[in-house]
């Protein structure tokens, strides 16, 4: 990238960089340090052509949150991994909709795309998430 003048950098991070999750202590802290890798790293290139960026997706209807996430919080709300699902996506989402893959790589694509956006960390939560 640097020899060519022109790269991007896209990295999928998570919107818990940005705030405590029961049960994901560990997982919080690697993707804060995701975003400010990012950041870090969006400085340094910004002068060869290179931007850096991250998405953060929210609630991604993935295995991770339906086989790691949702028993965790059903662990210590006491119900079912199935009823935390339904409930966090009812309570959180205005959207009304879990993200899909498919929209995380819309996101991708945007960044990819965009001439003039660097050392951003853009959310991707139907609307959990507001700035």
């Amino acid at each position: 990238m640097r020899e060519r003048g022109f790269g991007r950098i896209v990295s999928i991070s998570s919107i818990n960089d940005q705030k405590g999750q029961i049960g994901q202590t560990n997982y919080a802290a690697s993707k804060a340090g995701d975003i400010g890798f990012t950041k870090s790293l969006a400085q340094e290139s910004a002068g060869r052509g290179i931007t850096v960026n991250a998405v953060c997706p929210g609630e991604v209807d993935t295995a991770m949150f339906r086989d790691v996430l949702a028993p965790a919080l059903a662990f210590f709300s006491g119900t079912t991994p199935e009823q935390v699902w339904e409930a966090w996506i009812r309570t959180r989402v205005p959207l009304g909709r879990p993200q899909t893959p498919e929209d995380i790589g819309e996101a991708v694509v945007f960044l990819c795309r965009a001439d003039n956006i660097t050392g951003e960390a853009l959310n991707v939560t139907g609307g959990s998430e507001m700035a």
